[in-house]
């Protein structure tokens, strides 16, 4: 295509303004003519400039490709499920070494696996896949209040006001999706409050990279065509050829990019996900492995199955979420209905990845923004506690049957393997293949990045 010399932009007008509005016009026509030879040349040259959301390499190898987090939120109590502490069994009723009264778990502990694995009566069907698991023991964060702490866990800064990306985000900017026919980055049922849509958005980010919602039951709004295909093909270009003008004119707002891909992915969508969300195509066998079954009860089933459905589609980030574990009061009963939720779903999941050949590619994260005390709050709860909590990691990258870190003989305080946040997200970009210090967007004037000025990656955890 010829060169052209730099028409300076004159009352507000663009370029392609004055040519369309000079001597009536004939000057953008002239224009019009000379692009028209020169795209098929410039198509000729080579292939069309990757999408934003196309796949991009690595930093270095990865270890995973994808990540499903099963979020547990409010707050697991860990001395009740994971983290058995045999000297506050020893010590129920006794002051706390951060005063207080110790409170000793009401559930029996036994071991498991080869490991020989501590894990409560609460989980008896994850219980059978310890040997997979790979413990963090010695997590801790900055806040104890839901809101900030489950914000810090999605996108590494504890204030709201910041809006910083999530980590869904951040991988989708890093790694781009090897569907594109679908979203790449999904979470399934977030929680409304804590945060709400900041946990799954882009924040600075290109708007392609946020987080698509979809509830429990898989139903995503407006995803099915009012119209046949064809029409409807020529009405989302007509609208797309506008975003175009608009996108080239002065002053054009930089979301327009976002929100040409979003249609172009909205169409293609619909041909594709409805099917992934529709797990009532799977066998029964699967179905009642998973536990699924109607009404509130099953959303955690449900949810586990269409996690397994698109991160086989190539999904690259799927949350699920089980909110509820909030145990200020009714502690040992709210323990019981929602492990009861999460136990058998969880299992059948890892056993369901692992028999197709999935769990070697895919990390499976599962725990809460922070932990609870040992120590009793009123008559049957337990308060908040960030200085010391679990999660566990399966499948792609990790030490399977392993244990990094651990709490105090109380549970009160992590004194070995001490991972904040941000180690944890630097720990879950490398897994990944993703360097957290070079992973970085520029924006209003610095470089930004999931972990900030933090992060060390946990490399005893790496198999």
């Amino acid at each position: 295509m010829p060169d052209f010399p730099s028409l300076p932009i004159v009352g507000g007008l663009s370029r392609r303004q004055v040519l369309k509005n000079a001597g009536t016009g004939f000057g953008y026509l002239a224009l019009a003519g000379l692009l028209g030879e020169g795209s098929p040349r410039a198509h000729a040259e080579g292939p069309a400039k990757p999408g934003p959301l196309s796949p991009k390499p690595p930093h270095f190898p990865a270890r995973a490709k994808r990540i499903i987090f099963l979020f547990m939120s409010g707050a697991m109590s860990q001395m009740d499920t994971f983290d058995y502490k045999p000297t506050l069994q020893l010590s129920d009723g006794k002051v706390g070494p951060g005063g207080g009264t110790l409170t000793a778990s009401k559930f029996k502990f036994a071991r498991y696996g080869e490991t020989g694995t501590w894990v409560s009566e609460l989980y008896p069907h994850v219980a059978r896949h310890v040997d997979k698991l790979c413990f963090l023991k010695g997590l801790h964060t900055d806040t104890p209040a839901h809101p900030e702490a489950v914000i810090q866990l999605h996108t590494g800064a504890a204030i709201a006001s910041l809006t910083r990306p999530s980590l869904g985000a951040w991988l989708m900017y890093g790694l781009g999706t090897e569907n594109q026919d679908i979203p790449g980055y999904i979470t399934i049922n977030p929680p409304a409050n804590f945060g709400g849509a900041v946990n799954y958005g882009s924040a600075f980010l290109p708007a392609h990279f946020q987080g698509t919602k979809v509830s429990d039951a898989g139903y995503l709004p407006n995803l099915k065509a009012k119209s046949r295909e064809s029409l409807q093909r020529k009405q989302v270009d007509l609208v797309q050829s506008m975003n175009r003008d608009l996108g080239s004119s002065p002053g054009a707002p930089d979301e327009l990019d976002g929100v040409i891909a979003s249609y172009e992915m909205a169409f293609r969508m619909q041909g594709k996900v409805p099917e992934l969300l529709d797990i009532s195509k799977e066998p029964q066998s699967v179905l009642d492995a998973y536990g699924v079954q109607p009404g509130p009860a099953g959303s955690f089933a449900r949810q586990c199955l269409m996690a397994r459905r698109l991160s086989e589609a190539g999904v690259r980030f799927v949350e699920v979420s089980q909110p509820g574990w909030d145990h200020h009061t009714n502690l040992h009963k709210g323990l019981i209905s929602n492990s009861k939720a999460t136990d058998q779903p969880t299992a059948a999941l890892l056993a369901d990845l692992d028999q197709r050949g999935l769990l070697d590619e895919t990390l499976v994260l599962f725990g809460s923004e922070f932990g609870r005390l040992p120590t009793a709050q009123g008559v049957d709860g337990r308060d908040h506690n960030i200085t010391g909590y679990p999660m566990w990691l399966a499948g792609a990258g990790v030490k399977p049957g392993f244990s990094f870190g651990a709490s105090d003989e109380f549970g009160l305080n992590a004194v070995e393997g001490r991972m904040h946040t941000n180690d944890l997200h630097a720990t879950i970009l490398a897994l990944m293949g993703l360097d957290h210090e070079r992973l970085t967007y520029r924006y209003a004037g610095r470089d930004f990045r999931l972990t900030d000025v933090a992060g060390n990656v946990a490399k005893q955890i790496f198999a």
